[in-house]
């Protein structure tokens, strides 16, 4: 395949300044004395990744994996490919180095692949029967990410197939609740957002009606969060805004946000709706197993 074509690496998406997230995990985990290191030494010795648990998973955090063992002088040989999918058990990487740095590496990459890969696997899962159920819009995450960790959560999302949402507070506008009581209207909240936001950053605003989605369209919302509305009146509410609004010159997005899981996915993957966020892909999400084991010598 010709360099032009080479599909682009997730690793990329990641910031200048993530190695030293890296190298404070390290440091967190072993802040003193490596007595384990001290028994095993500084044999070179070869190491299997393995898949293990009891369902089919998404591989997610690769190249954190990679820079734990590089900042530990080993090395990494995948033998499954980011993103991808494997069954159980199976052995996705085997890494090379002295034993005692594989140990030093061991549990914060395990912890670290675990987190990251149960994220990516629960994201397809709800992408994959919210298009099953016929839906065609986006599936999105939420920002109730884990705090000093939302970079790999985020990471997983996308490793996943979904949207990741906003990723923090600067990187789009969204008035909740608290911002429109605080500011006394819809209107007003937009208004001020607007006047500092400029044209680059979209505008979010969660709205708990059909009358206060329609004061947040004419005040020029980007999206409306239509905010816990299930079932009949979700599907009732999105279609009268459309109707509504369709040739006014308003252009906007609806998105269904609150209580989704599994068992209501049906009722809230509808296509009168343009996003489905929700923290049903990150958070009390089922961790994926992972084990290391140094192999014997030969």
């Amino acid at each position: 395949m010709a360099a032009g074509n080479t599909p682009p690496s997730y690793a990329h998406l990641l910031p200048p300044s993530w190695k030293t997230q890296v190298a404070a995990w390290l440091a967190e985990d072993t802040p003193s004395f490596d007595y384990g290191g001290y028994v095993v030494g500084e044999a070179h010795r070869e190491a299997f990744l393995l898949g293990k648990g009891h369902q089919r998973a998404v591989l997610a955090g690769s190249p954190f994996v990679d820079e734990i063992f590089k900042q530990l002088e080993c090395e990494v040989e995948w033998h499954v490919n980011e993103g991808a999918e494997f069954d159980p058990v199976k052995h996705v990487a085997t890494v090379r180095g002295k034993a005692r740095h594989l140990l030093l590496g061991e549990r914060v990459a395990l912890n670290l692949l675990a987190r990251c890969s149960g994220i990516a696997t629960t994201s397809k899962h709800i992408k994959d029967a919210a298009q099953g159920y016929g839906y065609k819009g986006i599936i999105a995450g939420t920002r109730k990410t884990t705090p000093g960790f939302r970079l790999v959560e985020k990471y997983g999302m996308i490793v996943g197939g979904i949207d990741a949402h906003r990723h923090d507070l600067s990187s789009m506008i969204m008035l909740k609740d608290n911002h429109i009581w605080s500011s006394g209207s819809i209107t007003a909240a937009i208004e001020r957002a607007r006047a500092v936001g400029g044209f680059s950053l979209l505008l979010d605003v969660e709205v708990r009606s059909e009358e206060e989605a329609d004061e947040a369209i004419a005040a020029g919302a980007d999206v409306v969060m239509l905010d816990n509305i299930e079932g009949a009146e979700l599907v009732g509410v999105a279609s009268r805004l459309r109707a509504r609004w369709n040739g006014t010159g308003k252009r906007f997005l609806l998105e269904t946000s609150g209580g989704i899981t599994d068992a209501n996915l049906s009722e809230r993957a509808i296509n009168e709706i343009d996003i489905l966020s929700t923290s049903v892909v990150h958070q009390s999400t089922q961790h994926i197993d992972y084990s290391l084991k140094i192999q014997m010598p030969k």
